[in-house]
């Protein structure tokens, strides 16, 4: 079984003498609309399970805290500051080195995590040897060109993030088509303020469209993320 949690510190330990991949997904707990707060965990964890899975690489728990200040209006929103955030990234990269990963592919599920692409480079530089991936799964290739075939108003909370499992059971979706909210505007808005423009939290687009639809995108993920791992790594 490739999740941490099914491993004890032996199998890893087997698992090293041969293999020095892993994967460590980012997330948040923020507002998505009628959707799971958690959207942005339960993707790159499940994700990075069924990409990983049959390859045998280590996936570690998702980090579930991330960089959202601007949705700080919303409860149950939790944000971390953007050098908090860093430092907690930089000590779960470091602890990774120590015991022997040296090929670390990170699957990112919420774009204001970006900050620690700068900090792979960097921690990259400071650790040769070693090489990080950092896979924004929504807007990948060939994920994004394949959310673009489907309906090209996609956004945050918007039906593009409306899978099976990140819905919540009782919960009706409104069966409308939200215009694209003006993201020039939205940057420059306080937490209360953002919420009093945004409303229910979609950025624009249906709140849902059919599961064939959504299985086709994740499919397109799931291989996109898997030849992550197969590779594009150096020798």
């Amino acid at each position: 079984m490739t999740p941490i949690e099914h491993m004890n510190w032996m199998q890893v330990e087997s698992y090293l003498q041969g293999d020095d991949r892993c994967v460590l997904p980012l997330g948040s707990t923020e507002q998505h609309a009628y959707l799971s707060l958690a959207v942005d965990n339960i993707l790159p964890s499940k994700l990075a399970h069924e990409a990983a899975g049959p390859l045998g690489i280590p996936v570690f728990p998702v980090l579930p805290y991330g960089i959202t200040p601007y949705f700080r209006g919303y409860p149950g929103s939790v944000t971390l500051r953007v050098g908090t955030y860093l430092s907690v990234v930089r000590d779960v990269l470091d602890s990774l080195h120590e015991q022997g990963f040296r090929r670390i592919l990170i699957v990112n599920g919420h774009g204001g995590n970006s900050p620690a692409l700068g900090l792979s480079g960097e921690w990259m530089a400071d650790h040769p040897g070693a090489q990080v991936k950092f896979h924004n799964w929504w807007n990948a290739p060939r994920v994004w060109a394949q959310v673009q075939a489907t309906d090209t108003n996609a956004s945050h909370a918007s039906w593009m993030e409306n899978f099976p499992w990140t819905r919540l059971e009782g919960v009706v979706m409104p069966d409308a088509e939200k215009p694209a909210v003006n993201l020039d505007r939205l940057r420059l808005l306080s937490p209360q303020a953002l919420r009093n423009y945004l409303g229910e939290g979609n950025y624009g687009g249906r709140f849902q469209r059919p599961d064939a639809d959504m299985q086709a995108i994740w499919d397109v993920a799931v291989q996109e993320t898997r030849d992550l791992l197969t590779g594009g790594w150096l020798e």
